[in-house]
């Protein structure tokens, strides 16, 4: 069964206090971004790999890739207003007639394992969905009105990761409807559109990078185990 992954990469530099995109920030060398696909081309070489980026981000990502002579396989496509959007954009860009699985993975996770990847798409093929996770490691409190606040049983609980990864007929199905405030990930809309989620175990170490601290804790890691 054919395999695919969107690696979604439409984040700004906000909450890093850049100019530069995260996904481009360079890791232990190399952007980011770049380093994601590696993990996702090292598992397989016949996955086939989509990025999807803001359009007029194109020039500088394949300006780096000349710099860097990153020549890994993968389609170009133009991101949407939400994620909901740029998944969608991507999702239209595989014309597969038949049933292939498809991957979403978010492109500022650069740490992904090999293992996770081939265990996302094996649990996707038996079950339909599989979707990485984490038990949460601290107390949880929940925050009503009035700054009232009651702990909660953290055992209940999963950090939602990527990848995300469902069999294209259902995905392509889920992804007509229209868009939600609620859809923060794929397995939302899949899970709005009536679909049972399956959480496989993913890893600490596939953080997303979001702050400075994110990013000095992946070169930390990166430069550890290249």
């Amino acid at each position: 069964m054919q395999e695919y992954v969107i690696i979604v990469a439409g984040g700004s530099g906000s909450r890093m206090k850049s100019d530069i995109p995260k996904q481009f920030l360079p890791v232990n060398g190399l952007p980011v971004l770049m380093h994601t696909i590696r993990a996702f081309a090292g598992y397989s070489r016949n996955l086939r790999i989509i990025v999807v980026l803001p359009a007029d981000q194109f020039p500088f990502w394949n300006d780096l890739c000349l710099h860097h002579n990153f020549d890994i396989a993968h389609q170009l496509v133009a991101g949407g207003k939400t994620r909901f959007h740029s998944v969608k954009n991507g999702l239209n860009r595989i014309t597969d007639p038949g049933e292939c699985l498809i991957a979403v993975h978010d492109g500022v996770r650069p740490i992904i394992f090999r293992e996770i990847i081939a265990q996302s798409f094996e649990s996707a093929a038996l079950q339909g969905t599989a979707v990485a996770s984490v038990p949460l490691k601290d107390s949880i409190r929940i925050v009503g009105q009035n700054e009232g606040n009651k702990a909660m049983d953290r055992t209940l609980f999963r950090l939602i990761q990527t990848p995300q990864t469902f069999r294209a007929t259902w995905m392509r199905a889920a992804f007509t409807a229209d868009y939600q405030e609620s859809f923060t990930d794929c397995a939302s809309v899949l899970e709005a559109w009536g679909y049972n989620i399956q959480l496989i175990d993913g890893a600490y170490e596939n953080i997303k990078i979001t702050t400075p601290e994110d990013l000095r804790w992946a070169e930390i890691y990166l430069k550890a185990t290249s």
